[in-house]
């Protein structure tokens, strides 16, 4: 155990298999990092022991941010909570109606939607009326309100999403219904507080499921307050790539969406822009899922939302792509060949080679069938590896293929880089980009060890793998800079702006912005405010983001839509431009100090270890302690730490920087 004093701050990533942990000391810049199994029915108790694994006591916790799926989760697999939803009368079957396309075209057996996610018998149809710049046409009477307070009783629901129309333009009727409803149900919803935009199947799309997610959140950040008491330094990663505090999480348990992802992507930001990378992918394969994001100059790129179980989820967040091929993605050979997940062993049991009963191959049974995994480790310091059983799961598909056990397991390797180098298309070339000019960075348990053949494969020539890379978005949350984010629909042409009416709505959108920031004790001349505005011509359906500065320069704010414009679709015209929202984002910088992690602090093999490749089977290759690699090392070559596998193939080489990172690039490059 360490000294007294609460010097640490921990960073926790809630992963489908393992909770990692990064513990830093503030007065020091000691780093500790350490991994868990995840507990997905008592994840307040995972952290827990994340924080006893690096030796810590909870009086040593100056702060503590997490990051997780657990909503995100909860939302793809349809374990979500009643709720009720109110909206404007004649509105009521939004949701229902959804957008007039099928989910798959060409299948006419599946049905042409999926079920809406609040069935008609808990839709309340409210008699009032704003227009679309918020004018009151039908005011709310108290008759109405106590009309909707004896009908939500009947339902017995305890959380309620209110969304009426037009209240990103007034709220006024969604505030009245706040204050009165907080009385009768437990968790209230509000669609101008979860998403104040035009859309109206996106917006209350949107305040459905940050109601459904309510119980879940306040339920366990409760129990995380209640165990560790810390106050203000207990925060959340939210999904736009900065962390927020609690108290501002349980009104919105949304921005929890996609938050573990969006923490490597926050550190690999910091990564880039170190390097002075122009083009960076980021590649964070866990247990579950990989996910890919685009961060081009210094700057993630953004997205205003994305689907999540068919539905759609609309607010700012990182733009993380996520396919199902992670290392505990389940392998099946069919008609068509062989195929890796979506499907998932998750953590219990978890793949065969963790020796707790799994029955099904993954891809990390084939990685240690390879022999690329150390048979002594002990992952997590529990689970032990078995490769005689990752073998006896892989037999069948090798049987059924013919192929021996290397060729079938080399094979598994190939179909699961194949459907990742898919992923890294959809967010390069679909956006206008060659991958093939990218520095592909790689973190998460599984993405060192499928990093060069990925690269190999797509094309790309540089990989970075950052020191502690397995828990990588555990130290994105601590390195990510305390922010909160308001985007709102403004709806202002530039020909003819109102700008004093502009203004005014910027201003407000930049005081709630930093609103949170204020009652968490951050000084106001420490809050830096980054302005947004959506762009498009007034005959477009879609915008695009354009940094702008306060006061606003209307002509400088065209020009620049119109150069951006020509730089994404290759062309600008003269037509009339309109500003669709602004996005404000208040955020104090981090101050964290990282230094380079410490030794191992368990043994890491060392000498040589029968493993194949494609094209070379079965050779002694050397095993490299990455705490001591000083020098370029050359490949077949397996090169480890503490927690995370470096697979270097022939014709690979690697070398390390003097601030833990590793560079592999190819021989002949």
């Amino acid at each position: 155990m360490s000294d007294s004093g609460n010097h640490w701050e921990v960073g926790t990533d809630i992963g489908g298999t393992f909770t990692d942990i990064v513990a830093i000391r503030s007065d020091s810049a000691e780093v500790r990092t350490a991994k868990v199994p995840s507990r997905p029915d008592a994840p307040v108790q995972a952290m827990l022991e994340a924080i006893d694994a690096v030796g810590l006591r909870k009086s040593e916790v100056k702060r503590f941010v997490h990051g997780t799926t657990r909503v995100t989760n909860a939302i793809v697999e349809g374990r979500l909570p009643k709720v009720a939803l109110v909206a404007t009368a004649g509105f009521a079957d939004v949701l229902e109606i959804a957008r007039y396309r099928r989910r798959d075209l060409y299948r006419l057996a599946i049905p042409p939607k999926s079920p809406p996610l609040v069935p008609p018998e808990r839709c309340f149809g409210l008699a009032e009326r704003l227009d679309h710049e918020g004018r009151v046409l039908k005011a709310l009477e108290e008759a109405e309100i106590e009309r909707l307070v004896a009908w939500l009783k009947r339902t017995g629901v305890q959380s309620v999403a209110v969304a009426l129309l037009h209240a990103y333009a007034n709220p006024v009727h969604e505030k009245m219904l706040g204050e009165r409803l907080k009385e009768v149900v437990a968790h209230v919803s509000l669609s101008h507080e979860v998403n104040p935009e035009a859309r109206e199947y996106e917006r209350t799309s949107a305040t459905v499921f940050n109601a459904a997610a309510m119980p879940i959140a306040v339920e366990y950040l409760s129990e995380l307050e209640q165990r560790l008491p810390i106050g203000p330094g207990l925060q959340v990663f939210h999904s736009a790539g900065a962390m927020i505090p609690i108290s501002a999480v349980k009104r919105r348990p949304l921005v929890m969406a996609m938050s573990g992802p969006a923490a490597g992507v926050s550190a690999s930001v910091a990564i880039a822009r170190q390097l002075g990378a122009s083009r960076m992918l980021t590649f964070d394969m866990g247990g579950t899922t990989t996910d890919v994001c685009l961060i081009v100059d210094g700057q993630a790129e953004m997205t205003d939302g994305r689907m999540l179980g068919d539905k759609p989820l609309r607010q700012p967040m990182l733009a993380v792509h996520s396919i199902g091929a992670g290392g505990g993605s389940i392998v099946r050979s069919g008609p068509g060949g062989l195929t890796v997940g979506p499907q998932s062993a998750g953590s219990e049991p978890g793949p065969a080679c963790y020796g707790r009963g799994g029955r099904e191959p993954t891809i990390t049974d084939a990685n240690a069938v390879l022999g690329y995994l150390n048979p002594e480790t002990k992952l997590g310091d529990r689970i032990g590896l078995d490769i005689e059983a990752a073998k006896r799961v892989i037999e069948p598909v090798a049987r059924a293929l013919e192929l021996d056990l290397t060729e079938t397991a080399l094979g598994i390797i190939k179909v699961a880089n194949a459907t990742m180098a898919r992923a890294l298309r959809r967010v390069t070339v679909e956006r206008g980009i060659d991958g093939r000019d990218c520095t592909l960075l790689a973190f998460g348990g599984g993405g060192p060890m499928h990093a060069a053949g990925l690269a190999d494969l797509y094309g790309i020539t540089e990989v970075v793998v950052p020191s502690a890379s397995s828990a990588f978005s555990a130290l994105g949350c601590l390195t990510a800079d305390f922010s909160f984010l308001q985007q709102q629909t403004l709806r202002a042409a530039l020909d003819g702006i109102d700008l004093a009416r502009v203004s005014e709505r910027i201003g407000t959108l930049m005081a709630d912005a930093s609103a949170p920031l204020l009652a968490n004790g951050v000084a106001r001349a420490e809050i830096q405010v980054e302005l947004v505005a959506l762009m498009r011509y007034a005959a477009q359906n879609d915008a695009i983001p354009i940094p702008f500065a306060v006061p606003l320069d209307v002509a400088k704010l065209e020009q620049d839509f119109l150069t951006r414009h020509h730089e994404l679709f290759g062309y600008a015209t003269d037509e009339p431009c309109v500003i669709e929202s602004v996005r404000v984002q208040a955020r104090r910088p981090s101050t964290t100090v990282v230094s380079p992690p410490a030794a191992a602090v368990r043994a890491v093999s060392s000498g040589k270890r029968t493993c194949s490749f494609d094209g070379l089977h079965e050779t002694e290759t050397a095993i490299i302690d990455r705490t001591l690699l000083t020098d370029v090392v050359n490949g077949p070559a397996i090169i480890e730490d503490a927690w995370s596998t470096v697979v270097l193939p022939p014709d690979w080489q690697a070398r390390p920087d003097l601030s833990g990172n590793l560079f592999l690039t190819r021989r002949s490059a």
